[in-house]
């Protein structure tokens, strides 16, 4: 059973940055990417950023230059650097990991092609 366990959640004010963590562990599987999505409430999930292979980065537009993805050096773990935060940012902020069989060809952005999910985190950002 493949688990994906987020950490680093919190309350912050406007302005301020904290840092996402995610780690894959459990069964046997491969990761094509790692992304982070995030839901606030009343809304649906969206998509924030995704560690692609080769080192490329893809983030939505809401997040650009603010939110920075990167992998750790266990393979299987992700990082979300978020800095300068907005009170539109306030969400519970999920990881995902996308199997290898579906490869490139539907883009980081679709919740639907992700395979495993993280229970979520928190975040709160008080203007």
């Amino acid at each position: 059973q493949v688990q994906l366990v987020e950490s680093g959640g919190g309350l912050v004010q406007a302005g301020d940055s904290l840092r996402l963590f995610c780690a894959a562990s459990g069964g046997t599987f491969s990761i094509y990417a790692m992304g982070w999505f995030r839901q606030a409430p009343g809304s649906e999930r969206d998509f924030v950023a995704a560690s692609w292979p080769g080192g490329r980065t893809i983030y939505a537009d809401s997040v650009k230059g603010r939110f920075t993805i990167s992998r750790g050096n266990a393979k299987n773990t992700v990082y979300l650097q978020m800095n300068s935060l907005k009170s539109e940012d306030t969400a519970v902020y999920y990881c995902a990991v996308r199997a290898p069989y579906r490869g490139s060809s539907a883009g980081p952005s679709n919740s639907y092609e992700y395979d495993y999910w993280g229970q979520g985190t928190q975040v709160t950002v008080s203007s």
